[in-house]
């Protein structure tokens, strides 16, 4: 296979960008950048993740079966590059940021224009990164869209020319 020809057609997919959540309810919380991310059923409402397998934000979505996703605004490019680092929480915050706990105890940061909230239905282990469905259990609308819910979103493309994910 030309990898160079893989790498370009596979970033031509286009990704929104995320911040995942999750607390295991034993002290460890997680929260990262993931752009890996699509709905897969009506219902019940399902959504699917990708998450590298080797970091501490899959081992705390594993622990606690629930996490969020919360939707960044086309502002808050700077946040995405706030969850590419490991996970601070200091005062009361996440990495800098204001949060409450959702009702399966998953972090749903404030400040963002919309998140949801699901508990995991399975996990498929394959590659270096695992595909995690789960149910939407719960959504939160902080900021309503002027327009198109999808125009609202950052997407990877946002973040600059040299910034990419995949392929």
């Amino acid at each position: 296979m030309n990898q160079d020809a893989k790498k370009t057609a596979l970033r031509m997919i286009p990704y929104g960008i995320y911040v995942l959540t999750a607390d295991d309810g034993k002290g460890g919380i997680a929260a990262a950048t993931v752009n890996w991310v699509t709905q897969t059923a009506f219902a019940p409402p399902l959504v699917v993740v990708g998450i590298k397998a080797d970091t501490a934000s899959y081992q705390t979505v594993k622990a606690a079966r629930a996490f969020a996703l919360n939707m960044l605004g086309k502002d808050q490019k700077p946040l995405a590059f706030t969850f590419f680092k490991p996970t601070e929480l200091r005062d009361g915050k996440l990495s800098g940021q204001s949060y409450h706990a959702g009702v399966t105890g998953a972090p749903i940061l404030n400040d963002v224009p919309a998140a949801v909230e699901c508990r995991v239905k399975t996990i498929v282990t394959e590659g270096d990164h695992h595909i995690v469905v789960g149910e939407v259990v719960e959504a939160y609308v902080m900021k309503p869209p002027a327009g198109r819910p999808d125009a609202a979103i950052l997407e990877m493309k946002d973040l600059g020319d040299k910034v990419f994910y995949g392929g």
